[in-house]
């Protein structure tokens, strides 16, 4: 039912993606939209191509990208596309290859279809909830499902590359976690746990956005996993509204219950999620 889409947002993805290696391969110009914010001319192209096709195909939807002011259609649209046109601008400029194309459409509200593409690697992740999710690398396509584990123990964590909170220490210790690796890109983290090579992500901060949570959202579901606020709540997509403003817990579904009720209490304690 969603094949167009899908195939659409793959494609152009790749596209994006081939604008952004162009640049990569320069001694490109950083500038800063605001405090450790930065931004460079493959943002601003890659998010330009995005829109403007997106646009052309689907007429009807409403569009909600990093780099364009305000949304873009009927704020009563049914669908909406989220862009983000380089998710990991701060792994760019370091060229270590850890950024990721992103692209999300919610119907009603809820994340429906994503797709994520790591350009150096010609990785495409993609996904439709209830459909089942895919990798297509090298050529080769795989189906996706996330890992069985339960124990919370067991479970590898991904963490950003760029940062590294002083909570994750703390949760990892509640947790019992030992297994730990780092990346860039909220959908290459969400990527990993897909493929089994991770299992968990937690953001505690209220500075990530709905471009960087619903293709990402789309893909981990779409693999059986499960992609929730901090307190447990289902992401909801409302054209007009752009930060998540209660972070973000990916995760198994298998070891989701007894990881919620830490990570819940944990940023209840730190003052990030207000006691109730």
């Amino acid at each position: 039912m969603w094949k167009t889409e899908l195939d659409t947002a793959a494609q152009l993805a790749r596209e994006a993606g081939e604008i952004l290696l162009q640049i990569y391969a320069t001694d490109f110009e950083v500038r800063f939209k605001g405090v450790a914010d930065p931004v460079t001319e493959a943002d601003r192209k890659a998010n330009e191509h995005l829109v403007r096709e997106l646009q052309a195909r689907f007429p009807d939807d409403a569009i909600v990208a990093e780099e364009t002011v305000g949304n873009l259609g009927s704020t009563r649209a049914r669908r909406c596309w989220y862009v983000d046109p380089l998710d990991g601008t701060k792994e760019f400029i370091a060229k270590n290859g850890e950024f990721s194309v992103m692209l999300g459409l919610s119907v009603e509200g809820q994340a429906l279809l994503g797709v994520v593409y790591q350009p150096v690697l010609d990785k495409l992740y993609l996904g439709i909830v209830g459909e089942g999710a895919e990798c297509i690398e090298g050529g080769r396509r795989r189906a996706l499902r996330v890992s069985a584990i339960s124990d919370p123990s067991e479970l590898g964590l991904v963490v950003s590359r760029s940062h590294r909170p002083k909570d994750t220490d703390m949760l990892c210790e509640r947790l019992g976690i030992q297994k730990e690796t780092s990346s860039g890109s909220v959908g290459l983290k969400v990527g990993l746990i897909a493929e089994q090579k991770a299992d968990l992500y937690v953001h505690i901060s209220d500075r990530s956005c709905v471009w960087d949570s619903c293709g990402p959202e789309a893909i981990l579901r779409a693999a059986g996993g499960r992609f929730t606020t901090l307190s447990g709540k289902p992401f909801v997509y409302r054209i007009g509204e752009t930060k998540n403003s209660e972070g973000i817990l990916a995760c198994n579904a298998n070891a989701y219950e007894p990881v919620l009720k830490v990570v819940a209490n944990l940023a209840r304690e730190t003052g990030f999620l207000t006691a109730s």
